[in-house]
C-alpha cells in the first residue's frame, strides 16, 4: 500500500558528502550562495553542487565536477521543485508522488557551471530562471613564457590537489585513472611529489589502467597499458602501476548511456570505458574510496582536433572564453536546456560511472583554480591561428610545469582518446555504433 507524502514545495535529493570543498565549511559555502555579490561563490574550492532556499527563492550552483538538475512540477497547492544530480532520481521522486504523467527528461534542466541560477517558486505561470555568472577568469594576462605558464598551471594543479589529500584519512589509498597521457600523467606525477613532500606514504599511491581483451584469445595489451608501463618505467616508478584486463563484454554503451543519463556518442564512449575500469577496480578492491582522474586536461588547453568538429574554426576556440567548458553559452541559441554544454555537460563520462560504483572522485583539472590559469595563457600570442602550434602546446606546458613543480621529466605521447587507447583497434567498431542517432534512441526508450 503506498503512503500519501505530504505536501512540498521544494524536495533536495543531493548528498551533501558528494560534495570536495577543499577551504570551507558546507555551510560557509551555503552562506555564500546567498551572497548579494554572486561572484562570492568563486571563493569556494572544490567540487561542488549547492542549493539554498530562502524564502520563495532557490539559489542553485555547481562547478563542473559534479552534475546537478531540477524538474519543476504542477500541484494542485502550488509548483514543486525537485533537485537531483540525475534524471532518473527527478523520475522515481515524481513517481511516489504520482506526478509521473508531467515527467520527460528533456522536461529536467542542467545548472550550467559557473553560474548562480536562482528560481522562483510563485506558481502559474513559473517564471524563467535567472543566470548570474559566479566564475569569470581574467583572459590572456599572463606572459608568452611557457616556463611561467607551465610553473602556474601545475602550480595550480598541485595546490588543489594538496588540499584534497589532507582531506583524505592517512591509511586511505588513492588510486589514479592512468593511461599514461599527459594528463592523467600529471595528475599522477603531482600526487606522488605531494605525498613525498607531505610525508605521507606513496604506496598508498596506485596508477589504475584499462586493457580490453579480444575474446578470441588474443590477449595484447592495450596501446594504453603499453603506453602506461613505458611512461612509469622511464621514471623508475613501475611498481605502482596495475593493468586491469577485461573482456570485451565488459564494454556496453547501452549500460553507459544509463549511467551517464546521455547520447553524445565521444562521451558514451569514453564512459563506457570509464565504467568498465572502475567496475574492476571495485571487484578486486572492495573497499576502496579515493580516485583522480586527468579529465578536463584537453578543455583547459584547447587540445582536441577542431578538424573534427564543422562547427568550429580556431578563431572561435581561440575567441570564445570557457568555449570547451561551457558550450557557446546560456544566452546563445545552441546552449541546450537540458543538457547545457561543452565540459559541463560531458564531464558524468567521468564522474557518472564513479559514483555509480561508490567511489569519492576528484578531477582536479576541472575545479575553477586550475581553468582559472589555462584561461590567462595567451594562446593567440603564442600559437599564431597556427593549428599544429596549439596541439603542441599542452604537451609543452604541462612538460615544463611537472619538471618545475616536482623536478621529474615527464614523458609525453602523442594524444589519444581513452576509447581508443584501452582497446584492440579491431574491437572499436564492434563495441560502438558510433552513430548518435543508435545512442539517441537507446536513450529515449528508457522513458517511453
Amino acid at each position: 500500500m503506498s503512503v500519501a507524502l505530504p505536501v512540498q514545495d521544494f524536495v533536495n535529493l543531493l548528498d551533501n558528502r558528494r560534495n570536495v570543498i577543499l577551504n570551507m565549511t558546507l555551510e560557509e559555502a551555503e552562506a555564500l550562495l546567498l551572497a548579494d555579490d554572486p561572484r562570492a561563490v568563486s571563493r569556494i574550492r572544490g567540487q561542488f553542487a549547492l542549493v539554498v532556499r530562502k524564502n520563495k527563492d532557490v539559489y542553485m550552483a555547481r562547478s563542473i565536477g559534479r552534475p546537478m538538475r531540477y524538474f519543476l512540477a504542477k500541484q494542485a497547492d502550488g509548483p514543486l521543485l525537485i533537485v537531483a544530480e540525475r534524471i532518473d532520481e527527478i523520475f522515481e521522486e515524481l513517481k511516489k508522488r504520482g506526478l509521473e504523467a508531467q515527467f520527460h527528461p528533456s522536461y529536467t534542466r542542467m545548472v550550467p557551471a559557473h553560474y548562480v541560477v536562482r528560481l522562483q517558486l510563485i506558481g502559474c505561470p513559473d517564471p524563467n530562471p535567472v543566470y548570474e555568472r559566479y566564475f569569470e577568469p581574467k583572459r590572456n594576462h599572463l606572459p608568452a613564457d611557457l616556463d611561467m605558464i607551465g610553473r602556474a598551471y601545475i602550480g595550480a594543479l598541485a595546490d588543489v590537489c594538496q588540499k584534497w589529500l589532507m582531506q583524505i584519512p592517512a591509511t586511505e589509498p588513492v588510486g589514479v585513472l592512468f593511461s599514461g597521457g599527459i594528463d592523467s600523467g600529471s595528475v599522477f606525477l603531482v600526487l606522488y611529489h605531494l605525498m613525498l613532500q607531505m610525508g605521507m606514504s606513496p604506496q598508498r599511491l596506485k596508477a589504475f589502467t584499462l586493457s580490453v581483451q579480444d575474446e578470441s584469445g588474443q590477449t595484447g595489451l592495450s596501446a594504453d597499458a603499453r603506453q602506461a608501463q613505458d611512461f612509469l618505467h622511464q621514471l623508475g616508478l613501475d611498481f605502482f602501476l596495475e593493468i586491469m584486463q577485461v573482456p570485451a563484454s565488459a564494454v556496453d554503451y547501452r549500460e553507459a548511456i544509463r549511467v551517464i543519463e546521455d547520447y553524445k556518442p565521444l562521451d558514451v564512449e569514453a564512459a563506457a570505458m570509464t565504467l568498465a575500469l572502475c567496475k574492476q577496480i571495485r571487484q578486486q578492491y572492495p573497499e576502496w574510496q579515493y580516485l583522480a582522474d586527468g579529465d578536463g586536461g584537453d578543455e583547459n588547453l584547447k587540445d582536441y582536433p577542431i578538424e573534427e568538429n564543422s562547427e568550429l574554426t580556431i578563431r572561435s576556440v581561440l575567441n570564445n572564453p570557457l568555449l570547451y567548458h561551457e558550450g557557446w553559452g546560456v544566452d546563445k541559441i545552441k546552449h541546450s536546456l537540458t543538457y547545457t554544454g561543452g565540459m559541463s555537460r560531458g564531464h558524468v563520462r567521468t564522474y557518472a560511472p564513479a559514483r555509480l560504483l561508490g567511489f569519492q572522485a576528484l578531477s582536479p583539472y576541472v575545479l575553477p583554480q586550475v581553468i582559472e590559469v589555462s584561461e590567462g595563457i595567451p594562446f593567440i600570442e603564442l600559437t599564431q591561428w597556427n593549428h599544429e602550434k596549439l596541439y603542441a602546446l599542452k604537451g609543452e606546458i604541462v612538460k615544463r610545469g611537472v619538471k618545475a613543480i616536482t623536478g621529474m621529466d615527464m614523458p609525453v605521447y602523442p594524444k589519444r582518446r581513452f576509447q581508443q587507447g584501452a582497446i584492440q583497434p579491431r574491437l572499436q567498431s564492434r563495441l560502438f555504433p558510433g552513430n548518435e542517432l543508435v545512442y539517441r534512441q537507446y536513450f529515449q526508450s528508457l522513458y517511453a
